[in-house]
């Protein structure tokens, strides 16, 4: 009997980490053969060339689907689509995987489900039913839903928001946020073991800031970022870690503006263009708060009791937990955010404060399931109607 192949595409850093131990449950899996598929900025020298960070952990790419170009701007960003369509056209065609599986809401992502439904091949998506008003990002979430046959959510109003889209509630699965499976798993390091991996010292207060383009917004995010910063210095004896923006829509701009930030505060301000998971888990356990808009704000550090000043309508719509403070994108606002984070009765308030997002082993899950899923020629779906057609008259 031949094993079932599973091919897990990624195309970012942060993606690959929420990735890693459902790859690793599936590669461990006698029954299984697991695929890999690198993309985006995975393949970028000016991200980092993390792909060799997914072969350096033990797994081998099976294929590399190349389709950045050298641009943020809506054109370039919707040409590099097109491009990774082709790109994914050609990986599945080689490697005949019996299932994909697709995380989140990203364009390279949107890319490989389109290969997919046109080949026939069932998708597996994680992280569907979720708001987040601020960004394209929420359009392709549910365009990949639609595409899907199997979905993994993180809460039950996802599940109950992804049945509403017509999707079978036997295939709508509530496992939890994946992402946690590293809190629960990895081994996080000690401030010393950080500060020595990093080669930064971190200080009586610390903040870590992870900022993203919101590209609904046609105002561009350069105010944005520098009241962001008018805030930070506010704060000069914190110290302050900063990762850079993804390969979205003006994200070279906000990278642009960080890379002056810490010329400015050479001492004071450390940047990374990719900490990887175990230090960025780390800095998040050992920081004070996290400022940004990154959905790692919103899920992962509340696992770790840390609070969150969420910046800006990027995480708008998803269910967040009590340590998440929500501000506009002005200094004023983001600095009271901040001391109020800061304040021992916020930090006392959190102390039974529970996740909405469940507590882990979310890819065990994940991974039996992919595992004994019948897989039936064609995977055709019917539309699951709530009110049993009778909607519209």
């Amino acid at each position: 009997m031949s094993k079932r192949k599973i091919c897990v595409v990624t195309g970012t850093r942060a993606e690959y980490g929420l990735l890693y131990w459902l790859m690793k449950e599936i590669q461990d899996d006698p029954d299984l053969e697991l695929q890999i598929v690198a993309t985006g900025m995975h393949l970028s020298p000016e991200f980092g060339l993390t792909y060799r960070i997914i072969e350096q952990d033990g797994f081998d790419i099976d294929y590399k689907v190349e389709m950045l170009l050298s641009g943020d701007t809506p054109v370039a960003i919707a040409k590099s689509l097109g491009l990774g369509v082709i790109g994914f056209a050609d990986a599945l065609d080689r490697l005949q995987p019996d299932i994909l599986v697709l995380l989140g809401d990203r364009f390279e992502i949107l890319a490989a489900a389109q290969a997919a439904l046109i080949a026939r091949i069932p998708i597996a998506h994680i992280h569907g039913g979720e708001t987040t008003e601020g960004v394209i990002d929420e359009a392709i979430r549910h365009s990949i839903t639609k595409m899907s046959y199997v979905h993994f959510v993180a809460a039950e109003p996802y599940r109950r928001r992804v049945i509403q889209m017509g999707e079978h509630p036997e295939r709508v699965i509530n496992v939890g946020a994946i992402g946690l499976d590293n809190v629960t798993r990895l081994s996080i390091l000690s401030r010393e073991e950080l500060e020595k991996a990093i080669g930064f010292q971190l200080g009586e207060r610390n903040f870590l800031v992870t900022y993203h383009p919101v590209t609904l917004k046609k105002e561009g995010p350069e105010r944005a970022v520098r009241e962001l910063m008018k805030a930070l210095d506010e704060f000069p004896e914190a110290k302050v870690i900063i990762t850079k923006s993804n390969a979205d829509t003006d994200g070279r701009i906000i990278n642009q503006l960080f890379d002056e930030y810490a010329e400015k505060w050479p001492n004071r301000v450390y940047l990374s263009t990719s900490l990887g998971q175990i230090n960025y888990l780390s800095v998040l356990k050992h920081v004070d708060v996290v400022i940004g808009n990154s959905s790692s704000g919103i899920i992962e550090a509340p696992a770790f009791g840390t609070p969150t000043v969420n910046l800006g309508d990027r995480q708008k719509g998803r269910l967040k937990a009590a340590s998440v403070i929500d501000c506009d994108e002005n200094a004023e606002e983001i600095m009271y955010a901040i001391h109020k984070a800061l304040s021992p009765q916020f930090r006392q308030s959190l102390k039974d404060m529970k996740s909405p997002y469940g507590s882990g082993n979310a890819s065990v899950r994940i991974k039996e399931y992919l595992k004994h899923m019948p897989l039936t020629e064609g995977l055709m779906k019917s539309f699951y109607d709530l009110c049993g057609g009778l909607c519209g008259g």
